[in-house]
């Protein structure tokens, strides 16, 4: 049975040599398992893109076929930059400050989920399918499922939630709450990280839509729908390969050099206010004010990726972080000291993963976050070179991420707690060799069990199993 995958992103990019696999996990596990067998992958193409509307790939031997939605200008700034990021986003992540509901972003939202559904109806007759596997990825389709069960009633159907789900009082701020509800529950199957997730999906579904819980599965209007815990992680022998390339080793000490030699810690995202980015940053400045004896002895590396650039919240961030930043080295810096590198840029996989052998400690700490991969990352890649008899790291994750119930040996805190914070920081500093090589090893162990590739087979054969 062919698969019809449907998400907002295609899972291949132009290169100056042609085509090449997205960056990101998502298309590192998928594409394998399409390739496999066999489908279409169903995708959005931005107003500014030049790309195919339909596409074979790989281009020397085709396995599934990329079909791109295209967007116009006012349709993506309702969808995507409205509907999708200014309020399901923040609502996922508990931040109903940042919401702004709009009329037009709703009906630009069923517009286009119904352009991808139909989409994804199209290519699968046109393959001659009467009953495919649909598996539909993340808050950007949420109504999807129902247009394709309407359209292929004998279809599977799968969604994956890749944020966080709400408590039900909270995802009930949304006018069109039931509405999206009823959309997802189209679905044979729909995963979440963690159960807690799946736990508050279901209660959603009961509170709002009067639907019977039995057990893992929702029951409405005499269809089943399984609402289940299926954690994803990274694709770990990818990042154990960056640890373990010839001169990875060498990257990392350059850092360490160029950063003056001292312990590193290191925080690595996205520009985005779910991150707590600001109350990290209060939290070091509480940390220099705190331990005077270790000025001179520490540096925090902050790479904040640019993201959703135009978006007000997101600027306004943007200018804070760059005021903390100057506020924190203007006060503590001292010689050839500097407290604070704050870097607004991107790097590559192998330059993260260089970051990530050079850092002492990895402060992961968002407000929310569905799962968080930095978390994952950093374990493979400090894990790896330890194993290689390198210098372990130790992870202070926050306890609001879906991580958090999987990485056993991180030091987990509270993003809001600027003072734990600071402390936690200090402990992870000084955790002795023995016991940071032994949480590391935990922590690595996990990571290694919800690898990417096996996340995609656990969820497909549930869904196939139905």
């Amino acid at each position: 049975m062919s698969l019809v995958l449907v998400a907002n992103r295609a899972p291949i990019r132009p290169t100056p040599d042609g085509w090449a696999p997205s960056l990101g996990g998502l298309a590192s596990a998928l594409l394998p398992v399409l390739e496999d067998r066999g489908g279409a992958w169903v995708a959005m193409r931005e107003p500014d893109e030049d790309t195919p509307l339909t596409q074979t790939y790989p281009p020397d031997a085709p396995a599934f076929t990329v079909r791109r939605v295209p967007l116009d200008a006012p349709e993506y700034q309702a969808f995507y930059q409205g509907m999708a990021n200014r309020v399901l986003w923040p609502l996922a992540h508990y931040l109903v400050e940042h919401v702004e509901p709009d009329r037009t972003f709703r009906e630009a939202y069923r517009a286009v989920n119904r352009r991808f559904a139909h989409a994804a109806l199209d290519v699968a007759r046109e393959a001659g399918e009467t009953a495919p596997t649909f598996w539909v990825q993340d808050y950007h389709m949420m109504l999807v499922p129902e247009t394709l069960r309407a359209g292929m009633p004998d279809a599977r159907i799968g969604f994956f939630w890749h944020v966080p789900w709400p408590a039900s009082e909270v995802f009930r701020i949304l006018p069109s709450a039931r509405d999206l509800l009823r959309g997802m529950l189209g679905s044979d199957l729909i995963g979440f990280h963690t159960e807690g997730y799946a736990e508050n999906f279901r209660e959603s579904a009961r509170d709002l839509l009067g639907a019977e819980i039995d057990g893992e599965t929702v029951v409405l209007d005499g269809r089943r729908c399984r609402a289940e815990s299926h954690p994803i992680g990274i694709d770990v022998a990818r990042f154990e390969g960056l640890a373990l390339a010839p001169d990875a080793a060498a990257l990392a000490d350059e850092l360490r050099h160029d950063f003056g030699g001292v312990q590193i810690v290191l925080g690595v995202d996205r520009l985005d206010y779910t991150k707590g980015l600001l109350l990290r940053m209060e939290a070091y400045e509480r940390f220099l004010e705190r331990y005077p004896e270790r000025h001179g002895e520490v540096t925090f590396v902050q790479i904040a990726t640019p993201s959703r650039t135009g978006v007000p919240a997101y600027d306004r961030l943007k200018r804070d972080m760059d005021e903390a930043a100057g506020r924190i080295n203007g006060q503590f810096a001292r010689g050839a000291w500097t407290p604070l590198h704050y870097r607004y840029q991107s790097f590559d996989q192998p330059e993260l993963a260089a970051f990530y052998q050079a850092a002492d400690v990895a402060f992961v700490t968002p407000l929310r976050d569905g799962m968080n991969l930095v978390a994952h990352e950093f374990a493979a890649v400090s894990g790896a070179r330890a194993d290689a008899g390198g210098r372990p790291g130790a992870l202070v994750l926050s306890e609001l991420t879906g991580a958090a119930d999987y990485l056993d040996g991180a030091l987990l805190v509270n993003p809001y707690d600027a003072d734990g914070l600071a402390r936690s920081l200090a402990d992870a500093l000084d955790l002795p060799e023995p016991d940071r090589r032994a949480r590391l090893a935990r922590t690595q162990a996990a990571v290694r069990d919800l690898d990417v590739h096996a996340w995609a087979r656990r969820f497909l054969e549930s869904l196939d199993e139905g």
